[in-house]
């Protein structure tokens, strides 16, 4: 396969219809999304990207199939471009641990529903992209925990907002309004399958279960429904406005003071995380009850438990990050629960392999700690790496030692 040339005419499409939908020409976004519906690069590209690059590639669903070898993939693309009338099957319920210590629930469509979803979504997310607000940074090409970090330190840093609401949506991804997903979307092509996709409902102990709300985690469209439901927060925030007033040069021409309006609220969401920020607590306060009533009518409503209105010199922890004012200057660390978590992954893994070659030892580490120091290298992290340099040391010390117990010290 030239895998170039599929990139580059599902590329063009989806810019097309990014474009179209910027310059508000609905006719033409619909016939683009017709055409990328149709598009034969596009179904291939997808179903490279579920059974081949996806990390839930070996993952089956409810049918117990995975596309491995080359012969089984050619199958699923003989079978996907046959025109038949689809009906989703429903999705494999399964549960992963939180960090809290319950467990998430996911629900895993099969592989043809899979490839179906990431073709819709090719189609989907180009129009969105062109109208979603600026400060959603989860599950968006192009943009990252970072980008949200950094967001956050613009709007905290030396003489701006001074409180935090930090907020979490309990359960977004089970509760969201079908309807409110299927208005916000419009009748655009391929809305009936969405719809399929929202009522397939889930298979779990071998009993099934309907999903009268929420869009399953495991499906490769649900990030985007979900950020579409989600949108629109940023836009009711910032019809408040605050009036400051300020002193003009006295190299001006006109003399005297002058008034201006700047925006009463910050705002940053990542995937069902989000912070709002003000200049006073009073302001967070008020704006409360309005953010609850927004989420109600998308069937949702805050985790009372994840929720707090706090000063940011006291700080506050966002996506694996501790945010905090020293001296009225903005700190950025990385979160010590997740440092702490870090380095116990470690030592556990050492001392459940007591005697594993040395070349595998560094096989395993080497990975994770790039990862882990390439997630936190962009903030104020410098004790913090030299910390756990020194812990890791430790830890392989003595594994050293135990392994070598024949040998001196030195």
């Amino acid at each position: 396969m030239n895998w170039q040339l599929a990139q580059k005419r599902v590329r063009n499409l989806r810019q097309r219809i990014y474009r179209a939908t910027q310059q508000q020409r609905w006719n033409q976004v619909r016939s683009l999304m017709k055409l990328m519906l149709r598009s034969q690069a596009n179904l291939l590209l997808s179903i490279k990207r579920v059974t081949q690059i996806n990390p839930g590639k070996r993952t089956a669903g409810i049918d117990g199939l995975t596309f491995r070898s080359t012969e089984e993939r050619e199958w699923l693309w003989q079978q996907m471009q046959a025109y038949t009338p689809w009906v989703a099957k429903p999705a494999r319920r399964v549960y992963i641990p939180k960090a809290n210590g319950k467990q998430r629930p996911l629900g895993i469509p099969t592989v043809q529903d899979r490839v179906l979803q990431a073709v819709v979504k090719n189609a989907l997310e180009p129009s969105w992209e062109a109208r979603f607000e600026t400060n959603s940074f989860g599950f968006r090409p192009g943009r990252s925990v970072h980008d949200a970090i950094t967001q956050c330190h613009s709007r905290l840093r030396k003489g701006h907002d001074l409180w935090v609401l930090d907020a979490d949506i309990k359960g977004a991804f089970d509760h969201i309004s079908h309807d409110y997903v299927l208005n916000a979307i419009g009748e655009i092509p391929g809305r009936a399958l969405i719809k399929q996709w929202l009522k397939a409902g889930y298979v779990e102990s071998n009993t099934f279960h309907e999903t009268p709300s929420g869009v399953p985690q495991g499906g490769v469209i649900s990030p985007l429904l979900a950020n579409i439901a989600l949108d629109g927060l940023g836009a009711m925030l910032s019809n408040y406005h605050k009036v400051k007033a300020g002193v003009l040069s006295p190299n001006a021409k006109r003399k005297g003071t002058f008034k201006h309006k700047l925006q009463r609220y910050g705002y940053i969401r990542y995937a069902d995380d989000f912070v709002v920020t003000a200049e006073t607590q009073e302001d967070i306060s008020a704006i409360l009850p309005t953010i609850r009533e927004w989420l109600k009518d998308r069937g949702l409503e805050l985790n009372e438990e994840k929720t707090q209105i706090v000063q940011v010199s006291k700080g506050f922890d966002f996506l694996g990050f501790t945010i905090r004012q020293f001296n009225g200057h903005c700190i950025i660390r990385p979160q010590k629960d997740k440092v702490l978590a870090f380095l116990n992954d470690i030592r556990t893994w050492l001392k459940r392999h007591k005697d594993i070659k040395q070349v595998d030892v560094i096989r395993y580490l080497n990975p994770k700690l790039k990862g882990w120091c390439n997630y936190y290298r962009y903030v104020a992290s410098k004790r913090v790496f030299s910390y756990v340099e020194y812990q890791i040391w430790k830890a392989l010390w003595k594994w050293a030692c135990r392994r070598h117990r024949n040998k001196g010290k030195r």
